[in-house]
């Protein structure tokens, strides 16, 4: 891969962060609505805040947020706060910031999506790719029909259902939560196996509503496979079948939907965070569910802003990663 092509894709990365950020600081600026003004006043309903004392703690906050300041100046510190992966203060857990509540909440987020991404891609495209290969036993194909009818199934309703249907009527496994209530976090058996459990039900919602796609895709990237020349020159080399599967029809089938990959990357993010606020895992989904609730309107931002970022890096990683997949690309 060449330098140049290194620096147009590091600049495509810095301008996905820099647009991502300038819409996110315009966007409320430009709205009638005031995140301090609305929070406050909810508690004044519901704590009995005299309208002065209101006035007065608005007026300290905005002071504190820097929203006294002019616009340009307030748009400058926001830039140089996001470089530095700083979003500002919460509203509802003041005096914590933003990137303090996303660290605490990201391992679950990051466990979740690593195991439900990896298996969901590696467990569609193989059983896509048996489903197409005319070798396959006909149980193979039987087996990949119930991935692709749940393939127009979003994740979010997949969770519901398993939720309703082995969480609460057949009581098979916990309904939410990351674990047992009154559990104290360690490092024992007994806590990892409990964590397993409260997990189980989340990361099927995921792998059921996104397998489905890449079985079908797949299946059809090998349908288009077989009737290639290389791969009937292999077969009538007299290669054998698992050779010639794994050499020949999987590797090169495989090469598009690594880039479907890069491309559904913030799909999978999007629905790993609802399908979070479903189970009650305490990942980034339930902190972006509370804070909508509570009308935390700087922690939603910063979730936004920090989910763009790191879709937009791993896309760009992604696409580093392609020419070790496919050495062509080196010579192009």
């Amino acid at each position: 891969m060449s330098l140049k092509l290194i620096f147009r894709r590091l600049m495509f990365l810095v301008l996905v962060v820099w647009s991502a950020s300038t819409i996110t600081f315009f966007i409320p600026r430009f709205s009638d609505r005031n995140a301090i003004r609305e929070r406050f006043a909810e508690l004044a309903r519901t704590g009995g805040f005299a309208p002065a004392d209101l006035e007065k703690i608005i007026a300290a906050y905005s002071k504190q947020f820097g929203l006294d300041l002019p616009l340009w100046q307030q748009y400058l510190n926001y830039l140089w706060g996001v470089l530095r992966l700083d979003f500002g203060y919460s509203l509802n857990r003041y005096p914590s910031t933003v990137i303090q509540l996303i660290e605490q909440t990201l391992p679950w987020t990051i466990a979740l999506l690593l195991v439900t991404t990896i298996l969901s891609f590696l467990l569609g495209n193989l059983m896509g790719a048996l489903a197409a290969w005319q070798r396959s036993p006909p149980w193979v194909r039987a087996i990949a029909t119930p991935f692709i009818l749940l393939q127009g199934v979003p994740p979010v309703l997949v969770g519901v259902l398993l939720l309703f249907l082995v969480g609460f009527k057949l009581r098979w496994l916990p309904l939410g939560g990351a674990y047992s209530i009154g559990a104290i976090p360690n490092w024992s058996w007994d806590f990892f196996w409990d964590s397993i459990l409260h997990q189980i039900l989340p990361a099927l919602s995921l792998i059921l509503g996104s397998a489905g796609g890449w079985v079908l895709s797949m299946r059809g990237m090998g349908v288009t496979i077989q009737g290639e020349d290389y791969v009937n020159f292999a077969e009538h080399k007299g290669l054998g079948g698992l050779r010639i599967f794994r050499d020949y029809y999987l590797r090169n089938a495989l090469l598009p939907q690594v880039t479907a990959f890069a491309l559904a990357l913030g799909t999978v993010v999007t629905s790993a965070i609802v399908v979070e606020g479903i189970f009650a895992l305490p990942g980034v989904g339930s902190l972006l569910q509370l804070a909508i609730q509570a009308n935390d309107f700087p922690v939603i931002y910063g979730i936004v802003l920090f989910i763009t970022i790191a879709v937009a890096t791993l896309m760009v990683l992604m696409e580093f990663l392609y020419p070790l997949l496919d050495p062509r690309i080196r010579t192009q």
